[in-house]
């Protein structure tokens, strides 16, 4: 086992949801730019010059660490967008940047070598060969493994790299290897990987029908509500589609991923930090979901053997869960 304690990462959108994760136990933070820097890009999140200063102050009175994710793809046009945002990022003193494009992590360890970098969720890689590559020539110190790996093999990556290992343990869910989907792109003409939001708001329409209330992506259909039914966010992954004359969730159903009751195997194994998702989630999200964590790990901690995700815990992520369900997504392949 891991001799550090494993970390809480959690998600702020702005300044209320930083200071509602520091105050609810989160032990680091991730943010982002407000531009497209980042791969939660959408218009009334993320952080001005002002308040992320506000925020690593808050962040950093209370001993928690602020990481910025600079997440997403530059291309020749706009290179030095990004290098200026590592630049920022190291100026206002952040403890860490999540990266994912290879360039600018040379640029970052060239011009910034005293500061630390993490490999995005977005870079997937999903074996030990590759994130050692990226130890070896970029000096990265922690990987965020995609959702997609079940939990033997990410024990087996955690086994064969000194690289610090980050793994979701809670929020929305995607099915797809993270940094190669292109099923916004293809819709909306825009890439996630490069302008940092799936399904973009410019593109999202909701409309009232006699049928019912209609989620369209660029003039897609995504999915048709019943009255009374919550109508979620058109995201192509997760609509309903006809399918040889039968409609259903085709690719994915709405649910989030909750690794509550897997906790001890995850610190068995040497998991350096659990992440929630969700920046793009409320302050009260932000709180609710880390206040319990907190209580799990710190619970799991001083008892392993005999810990047991308690109802209330459960009951209180699923307020908060994408379809009000949960699932253990790739960790738990029954079938294998």
């Amino acid at each position: 086992m891991n001799s550090k304690p494993i970390e809480l990462v959690c998600p702020a959108g702005g300044l209320p949801a930083m200071k509602a994760a520091v105050d609810a136990g989160a032990d680091c933070v991730y943010a982002g730019f407000k531009d497209d820097t980042n791969a939660r890009n959408f218009t009334g999140l993320n952080f001005d010059e002002n308040s992320l200063k506000d925020g690593i102050r808050y962040a950093h009175d209370h001993g928690v660490k602020v990481l910025i994710a600079l997440n997403t793809y530059p291309q020749t046009e706009n290179w030095s967008r990004w290098t200026a945002a590592v630049d920022r990022a190291a100026d206002y003193g952040v403890d860490s940047v999540i990266l994912a494009d290879i360039g600018l992590m040379d640029y970052a360890q060239r011009r910034h070598p005293q500061l630390r970098l993490h490999l995005s969720v977005q870079g997937s890689a999903t074996n030990y060969e590759a994130i050692n590559f990226y130890r070896q020539r970029f000096g990265i110190q922690r990987a965020v493994l995609p959702r997609v790996l079940s939990l033997a093999q990410v024990e087996q990556v955690v086994a064969n790299t000194d690289v610090e290992i980050e793994i979701f343990g809670f929020g929305g869910l995607c099915v797809m290897v993270e940094g190669r989907c292109a099923l916004s792109a293809y819709a909306t003409g825009t890439s996630p990987n490069c302008n940092g939001a799936c399904s973009p708001g410019k593109a999202v329409r909701w409309e009232q029908t006699p049928r019912g209330m209609e989620t369209r992506l660029n003039g897609i259909l995504i999915d048709r509500f019943a009255d009374g039914e919550r109508a979620g966010y058109p995201t192509l992954c997760k609509g309903r589609f006809e399918v040889e004359n039968e409609t259903y969730y085709a690719i994915e159903e709405p649910a989030s991923l909750n690794t509550l009751e897997l906790l001890p195997e995850i610190m068995r194994m040497g998991i350096r930090a659990i992440k929630i998702e969700g920046r793009q989630r409320s302050p009260a999200y932000v709180g609710q979901v880390t206040k319990v964590w907190r209580e799990a790990i710190d619970a799991c901690r001083r008892d392993a053997d005999h810990f047991l995700a308690k109802g209330a815990w459960m009951a209180e992520l699923n307020k908060v869960s994408e379809g009000q369900s949960y699932t253990l997504g790739a960790y738990n392949r029954p079938w294998k």
